[in-house]
């Protein structure tokens, strides 16, 4: 097809769905243009690992320019949207100047952020854990916890403040941030700021039963076991009704303060999709049929976690979003060619997580796993899945940096 020919492609977002589809999509075909105020895919199932240094941030990133060549980046937010005229008004990230782009076919996958319920002082007291920008915030504060309770002129009960690090969300990323800071105490810090190990205290708190939720039984029971072992305090069926700028206020009455809370716990939609007029579930998502295609809107396709199937409970997961977007690849191609296009069939590989100690978890269809050998299964699947060799050449040093050096502990 002549390039002058080609049906234009505007692809919002850099997550798993986007960068799947862009590496995948046949650009003889398509005229293909993103935009994303990030300019790099991250691989957010090693992000917990980046919070204390286990994993540097670099290593996790691929910029966005080199997945495809033939494909154009452009860096901007994504304001809003004329369905009918088939537009999108953008705002560059650089100058503030809007502009419009005209597409043919749509591709929303612009992901959530953290949901904070409408709970007071949620965004004003705790940090989030979805962008490298978080990580670098936690890995910052959780130094400077410990060097503000160094100091001499510091009492006992403010020192417990400061080195109670507190996880709200007993989800998979919850867990792995709570292990690797466990780790990082135990492996590191110690050594460092001996005098405090007796002050430091990690919790989790989390409003289901159990941690976990998406996990067999007998791993999420393993989990807490294992955590209780680390003195991790696990406490569940803890309802968060405020939190205030030292402490957090549980729906019981009690308080619990720390140095660090990290907000770990649901997804919401983003403020490009809450502002679209098209069909949308109780959570935000924009609702599809099983090509991805929005209600009323052909023409628009919704991938990731800012999109669900009707009728379908898809987990909002990073192999559920890759598979989408290579899916939608294919189907756009066999569209343009006027071939039939099949609906979507979701394969199930699984799912992973850390729990620190040199232990994971791994819950597929015909294995529950954990302990060690599972978490060496963990670090190869996690290695073989990042997109590029220089990732997984990176990932491979850091983690021989950090068993032989130990981690980093400056703050700049």
């Amino acid at each position: 097809m002549s390039p002058d020919l080609r049906p234009s492609i505007v692809v919002l977002g850099t997550g798993f769905a986007a960068f799947s589809f862009v590496k995948k999509i046949d650009v003889k075909l398509f005229d293909v243009t993103i935009v994303s105020p990030r300019n790099h895919f991250l691989f957010t199932p090693l992000l917990p690992s980046t919070t204390v240094g286990t994993v540097e941030f670099r290593s996790i990133i691929e910029p966005i320019r080199v997945a495809r060549s033939e494909v154009r980046y452009i860096q901007a937010y994504s304001r809003s949207a004329d369905l009918q005229r088939k537009a999108i008004v953008c705002e560059g990230t650089a100058d503030a100047q809007q502009f419009k782009l005209s597409y043919e076919y749509l591709v929303i996958a612009v992901g959530s952020k953290s949901n904070t319920y409408g709970i007071p002082g949620v965004e004003q007291h705790t940090l989030p854990l979805k962008e490298l920008a978080d990580a670098r915030a936690i890995r910052q504060r959780i130094i400077e916890c410990f060097e503000n309770a160094a100091s001499p002129s510091v009492s006992d009960d403010e020192r417990r403040r400061l080195l109670h690090f507190v996880v709200v969300g007993g989800g998979p990323t919850g867990v792995e941030f709570a292990a690797e800071m466990n780790d990082f105490l135990v492996d590191d810090l110690r050594k460092v700021y001996p005098g405090l190990l007796a002050f430091v205290q990690i919790t989790v708190l989390e409003g289901a039963h159990q941690l976990l939720g998406t996990f067999d039984e007998t791993l999420q029971d393993y989990t807490r076991r294992m955590f209780l072992r680390q003195r991790i305090d696990v406490r569940t069926d803890s309802l968060v009704v405020r939190v205030e700028k030292e402490k957090i206020i549980l729906q019981d009455g009690s308080a619990v303060p720390f140095g660090l809370a990290v907000w770990t716990t649901g997804i919401g939609p983003r403020e490009f999709v809450q502002q679209l007029t098209i069909a949308k579930d109780r959570i935000g998502r924009i609702i599809t049929n099983e090509m991805f295609q929005a209600k009323d809107s052909y023409d628009v396709y919704a991938l990731g976690d800012c999109g669900t199937v009707e009728g379908k409970n898809y987990p909002a997961t990073a192999q559920v979003a890759q598979q989408e977007g290579a899916y939608l690849a294919k189907a756009l191609k066999q569209r343009v060619l006027g071939k039939s296009v099949q609906p979507f069939r979701y394969k199930h590989y699984g799912m992973l997580a850390y729990i620190g100690g040199e232990r994971a978890l791994a819950d597929l269809e015909s294995f529950k796993g954990k302990g060690f050998s599972t978490w060496l299964f963990w670090r190869s699947a996690y290695l073989t899945r990042l997109v590029s060799v220089k990732n997984k050449v990176l990932v491979l040093f850091d983690w021989f940096k950090t068993f032989v050096f130990g981690r980093d502990i400056s703050r700049f």
